[in-house]
């Protein structure tokens, strides 16, 4: 996907995100194996600084003028689900711009929007459409900041597709580039993004709210103490996940115990990958990674006892060199920003 703001690109990259007054960013220089060594990495927060005196202090982590490629996250945009029109491919974005129009808060002129195929677009029945939304308010929030840096912006891009672009280079690493797998991503103490891919398209993708304190959580108790699904859950034969990226709520703490909590994300989590095995049986899953921070080890444990999934912690630092040396809690919130560098109009020609 390639949104409409393309320019020249030079010297090491910068991928970057910005949101709630939060630069996330890496910077990172391409490497002969088609990897990319991490140069530096890390998270600026405006508080209550002036734009001036912000740019200020980017312009002293000697971030000013790199090429640069920018993630959206979650929270700046609305990813949808839609039937493909059937229209000639050149028609394909102003039919979906209409078919989504009821389906937005926003005036459809206030947005920007792209549109991708789930999977490969090959599918004889019911083909289907990924559409991003993202408000024209937010992109200028972006762009603003980028002017003011001197950014040559060459992509805007998506989370979903960044971390599409992670596991599918983990999976040709492993040897199982044309299979499907998914990857489970808790990068905040909010939500946790999950995508689905074969063959570098992305087939599925949900996005799960967290309950509070989840990463504070003594994980493995839940599958001890609890058999059945918790109150208040009422168990569906069917669940459409939510695109527009509302996901799911779990409850107030105090109605619920720590097991209660840990154990209603694995019941999502297995909603999910059940159906997935309905929807798409012609391509069984071959596994589950898992990134979770210090705990990504224990969690990849945990959830493949809970789901009987073969589920393993994502490895990222093969492709990353220098990775491992930067701080976990950054890292964390950096990590989505690795799979806009595996982009290849993100890199230098």
């Amino acid at each position: 996907m390639r949104w409409p703001w393309q320019r020249a690109a030079s010297g090491d990259q910068l991928v970057l995100s910005w949101s709630g007054q939060a630069l996330a960013y890496v910077r990172a220089k391409a490497l002969r194996d088609g990897g990319f060594e991490v140069l530096q990495l890390g998270v600026e927060h405006q508080g209550s600084d002036s734009m001036n005196d912000f740019v200020e202090r980017l312009e002293a982590l000697q971030l000013k003028g790199c090429a640069t490629a920018v993630m959206l996250r979650p929270e700046q945009y609305s990813l949808l689900q839609i039937p493909a029109p059937v229209v000639p491919p050149e028609e394909l974005k102003s039919a979906a711009r209409y078919q989504i129009r009821e389906m937005v808060d926003l005036h459809i002129d206030d947005l920007t929007m792209d549109v991708l195929h789930v999977g490969d677009g090959q599918q004889k029945n019911n083909p289907q459409l990924f559409v991003v939304a993202a408000a024209n308010a937010k992109v200028r929030d972006v762009m603003d900041l980028a002017r003011a840096m001197e950014w040559p912006v060459n992509v805007i891009d998506i989370q979903e597709t960044c971390q599409r672009n992670l596991q599918a280079a983990l999976a040709q690493r492993a040897g199982a580039g044309d299979r499907a797998d998914a990857c489970l991503v808790v990068s905040d103490d909010h939500q946790a993004l999950i995508t689905i891919s074969a063959k570098g398209e992305l087939y599925y993708t949900r996005r799960l709210e967290l309950p509070e304190g989840f990463l504070a959580l003594a994980w493995s108790q839940g599958s001890e103490a609890i058999v059945e699904a918790p109150d208040g859950y009422t168990p569906v034969t069917e669940y459409v996940p939510d695109y527009a990226g509302a996901g799911l709520a779990f409850g107030s703490p105090a109605q619920q115990t720590e097991a209660d909590r840990a154990q209603r994300f694995v019941v999502e989590l297995q909603r999910s990958l059940d159906l997935w095995d309905r929807t798409w049986s012609n391509l069984p899953l071959v596994g589950v990674r898992v990134y979770a921070g210090e705990r990504s080890a224990e969690m990849a444990t945990w959830l493949s006892r809970e789901t009987g999934a073969a589920v393993s912690a994502m490895e990222l630092e093969p492709l990353f060199p220098g990775l491992q040396a930067t701080p976990e809690l950054e890292r964390a919130i950096c990590l989505p920003l690795l799979g806009l560098l595996l982009r290849s109009e993100s890199r230098v020609p």
